[in-house]
Order: C-alpha cells, then structure tokens, then sequence
C-alpha cells in the first residue's frame, strides 16, 4: 500500500489539465494515472487544427495541443503511470492498479480527480439491423487507422450519425481519396458542431441526409451496401423510402458514452441524462475527496473546454487538501425545465459565483435561458449540439437563497 496526495485517473487534456493546476496550486505529490502507453488520450490521432483558440488562446491541431500539456506536465515534475489500469476504486479513495511492472498495487490518496473521458457507442448500442460482416467500425476508430496507422478502412462509405468525429472523417477521407456517399442523420438537425458541418461536409460536397437512418447492412463476409430510409417524428422508418446505397465501409458516428464504472465502483452519484457524476460548482462529486472533470462529467464541444474543467477540478482538490478553502455545503439543486437537456452542475451552494454549463432539447431562435423565471442570458438561435455557458454571479443566486432547488428553462420559438 503506497500513498499519493493527489491521483488523477486518466491521462488525456482534463486529466493532465487537472494535474498541471494541482501542481500549479503548490501541491506536491501529483500522480497521472494512464492506461495507454503514452498521454494525451485521443488528441494524437486528431491531426486537424482548431484545438487551443480558448485555452492557449492559439489555433492549433491536436498533437500540438498535446504536446504542450505533455511538456507542461514534466516541467511541474508531475508524477505519470502508464501501462497502467486502475481496476478498482472504493470510496475511501483507495485505488487498486494493475501494470507489468508493477503487477497488482494499491495506492492511497488523500483525493483523487476522475478524468477518464468518453467512449463511442458501437453497433449494439444502435441496434443495427442486417449482417456482422468487415468494415463496420466506429468514427475513431477510423481516424485511427487512418492518422496513426496508415490504413484507408475502406473506398466507398457511408457515415451513420453527424457526430463532429464522423463530420470530420468524412472531409479526411475524402482527401485521402475514398469517396463518402453521404451522412446520414436520424434527428432533422446536425449532431456536431456548425462549423464541422460547413467545413467538412458543405465544403467538400458530401450529402448530409437529415431525418434518415441505416434500416439494414448488405453483405455477408464484406460490408456490400447499406439501405437508407427516411425517419418520421417518432424516428419510425417511413415505408416506400429506402434506397440501397453501394459501399464497402460504415462508419458509426451515433454519440458519446461517459466512462463511469470506476465512478460507480466508489458510490459516486451519477445524473441520468448526462451519464457523468452529479458535480457541484467545485467540480466534487457526492463523495468527498473525489473530483471529476472534462468528458466523464458530460459529452463536451470542444477540448479546450475539458481542459479548463480539467484544470478547476485539480485547483479545487489541491486547495481540499491544502486546506485553503472550506467549501459551503451544495444545497441548491439545478433542475433542467422546459426545453432543457441538462444542466452542469447539478449542485450549488448558491454563495459564490457558478458557472453553468446547459444544453438545450431542441433547435430554435429568440431563445432566453431562465433560472426560476429569472432571464439570464438571451441567444439569437440554440440548437442541442453547442452546449451553453453561463456566468451566474453570486448576487443574482442571492435571490434564490432559502430555496432547494433552481428550474432552468429555455424559452424559444423554432
């Protein structure tokens, strides 16, 4: 049994974000946690540039955002376990870790940030109807073919889900010479980002069919071709609109899982929608002593965006075991309302100034964002694939105080 002040599970950007700003913090015995050989998790295989505008406040592609968390990280002299699995984790912050080295250790922790991002859902996630032949394969596992490996999976493909990794596979393989047929898209809305929308599909001339789904895979040793059909407001297959589409790859691009099983193994709260831990503004969990930031809280837009939630959930727990803040006590509850997904966090104490992060259910314009009836903020046009950031200073929560639970709402037309 060895002790650590800090271990952080998970070596991609909230993970080293959060040791960076431990470190930052003045907090010695800082341990990365990665089961891969190498950190970063997937920013290696993201070669394209538009990562950093908000967090290095420079436009930079995935490996570059990489290697300055990387170099950051062995200059604070951040303690790094690759190779490594953690196989169990008990709620008194004792984790159980298996490597080659190492074989079977435990390691104590005065408190313990959890980083370990997002998996792609697979086909049986979606229920895809049809034959198990070669060449169904997810987004990323794609990308990593092809910007790791150096493997084209395939000439002719289809893209189920508009997904920002599906999107941006699309424009990448077709300069790399494979001719994409289409995306197809169940909701009658883009799943990604707009800007992955017109960079990779409109610019590169590749349909995007909305309202559409795969209703059954061709072939029987090799993916031959997909049918197509066209989907009605219960997301029901209408009759008489499939087509058959030729090709010899799908590629699934149907949405993101939080990873979450250690979290359960410790009794962490999970929110149902989300599928991450329910957080308070200081990025803690319901047990105490233990943090969670970046993609394992909720599904993000943009990296930077986990890198910073990363690195608030480092600060909070080094200033925990420094003893440098007594956090007041979560006792408002955020509720999402009428055309609310969720809303992160979960918890406030109503005391200090929070920032919130909420996604809306549907697309529309003229929308308000309203706490209790209360505006905060107003948006020309929303849409579920850009999540929202709110800035609720303390004065304005002020009003709230007495009460245990927030209803945030999005007033919008369509």
């Amino acid at each position: 049994m060895s002790e650590t002040d800090l271990a952080v599970i998970g070596g991609g950007p909230a993970g080293m974000a959060a040791a960076i700003a431990a470190r930052e913090e003045g907090l010695d015995d800082v341990v990365i946690i990665e089961r891969a050989e190498r950190l970063g998790g997937l920013l290696p295989q993201c070669i394209h540039n538009g990562f950093g505008l908000f967090y290095f406040e420079e436009d930079l592609t995935g490996p570059e955002f990489c290697q300055r968390l990387v170099g950051r990280c062995r200059a604070l002299g951040v303690g790094v376990k690759l190779n490594t699995m953690v196989i169990g984790l008990s709620g008194g912050r004792e984790l159980t870790l298996v490597n080659q080295e190492e074989g079977a250790v435990r390691l104590g922790t005065k408190a313990l940030v959890l980083a370990m991002g997002c998996r792609e859902r697979a086909r049986g996630g979606i229920r895809l109807p049809g034959e198990r032949p070669a060449g169904i394969l997810t987004a990323g596992t794609a990308q990593r073919y092809v910007n790791i490996d150096g493997f084209i999976p395939g000439k002719e493909v289809v893209i189920l889900g508009s997904g920002d990794i599906g999107m941006i596979m699309a424009r990448r393989l077709t300069l790399e010479g494979a001719r994409v047929k289409g995306v197809a898209e169940i909701l009658p809305y883009a799943g990604g980002l707009v800007r992955n929308e017109v960079q990779c599909l409109h610019d590169f001339r590749i349909p995007l069919w909305l309202s559409h789904t795969v209703t059954y895979v061709h072939g029987r040793d090799r993916v031959e071709g997909v049918t197509v059909s066209r989907v009605d407001e219960h997301f029901r297959p209408v009759p008489g609109s499939e087509r058959e589409i030729p090709c010899d790859t799908l590629l699934l691009s149907v949405g993101l899982i939080p990873e979450n099983e250690l979290s359960l193994q410790a009794g962490v709260e999970l929110d149902p929608v989300t599928g991450g831990p329910v957080v308070n503004e200081f990025c803690e969990t319901s047990v105490p002593g233990i943090f969670a930031g970046g993609n394992v809280v909720q599904v993000h837009d943009l990296v930077d965006h986990v890198a910073r939630e990363g690195a608030r959930a480092g600060r909070e727990a080094a200033r925990l075991i420094a003893q440098a803040r007594k956090a007041p006590p979560a006792r408002i509850r955020l509720r999402p309302g009428e055309h609310i997904r969720s809303v992160v966090p979960q918890r406030i104490s109503g005391e200090d100034d929070a920032e919130v992060i909420v996604r809306v259910s549907r697309p529309g314009t003229r929308a308000r964002i309203l706490a209790e009836g209360v505006r905060l903020k107003s948006f020309r046009a929303v849409k579920p694939s850009e999540s929202i950031n709110l800035q609720i200073p303390a004065e304005m929560l002020g009003k709230f105080r007495g009460k245990e639970e927030i209803v945030v709402s999005c007033s919008l037309r369509r």
